[in-house]
């Protein structure tokens, strides 16, 4: 695990983070962004290129370590702030279309399970509501992260806020039903 600030001797943190963790890394580290720079393009960039979180420093030693702990789990935490911005952003997004131009489209299983994810369902949960195995869901998962070139379920539902398939409802998944605190 590394944490990386945006202004580093030699290397940005954001050039850092896709040098560990990026989408073209065999085997990634977790990376976490700690900064005092709260600005969009920072932020996109680091998940972009794989980050595991993205905090800001004034966010304090008890969100530290909870994203260390997601990050270690395979999670990402990014500041409340940041993530209410992001939300209201994606919020105002465009409606839904394909994967990117030049990717393979996905399934309509595919699709039913991007939108539990992206509305924070777990694998079980979605295994559940589907009547699947939950290695079939990590099997669509995987497959889904490929298709759209992304490194984690943060990407796939940042994907899917961003093209429609489904909006961001904090406390809510896509289908209206509550979330867990907790997963």
């Amino acid at each position: 695990m590394v944490l990386a600030d945006i202004r580093m001797p030699r290397v940005d943190g954001l050039e850092l983070t896709r040098l560990l963790a990026g989408p073209d890394v065999a085997v990634p580290l977790r990376v976490v962004v700690v900064t005092t720079f709260d600005l969009d393009e920072y932020v996109h960039a680091a998940l972009r290129n794989g980050a595991a979180g993205f905090l800001l420093k004034r966010s304090g030693p008890t969100l530290l370590i909870e994203a260390v702990r997601a990050a270690a789990v395979g999670d990402t935490l990014i500041s409340p702030q940041v993530t209410v911005r992001l939300l209201r952003e994606l919020t105002a997004g465009p409606t839904a279309t394909a994967p990117d131009e030049g990717a393979e489209p996905l399934t309509d299983r595919e699709r039913e399970i991007v939108t539990l994810l992206a509305g924070g369902s777990t694998n079980a949960e979605i295994a559940a509501q589907l009547f699947i195995a939950t290695g079939t869901v990590k099997n669509h998962v995987a497959s889904v992260q490929r298709k759209l070139r992304v490194r984690n379920r943060v990407g796939i539902a940042a994907w899917a806020w961003e093209h429609g398939v489904c909006r961001p409802c904090p406390g809510l998944t896509c289908e209206g039903t509550r979330t867990k605190s907790s997963d």
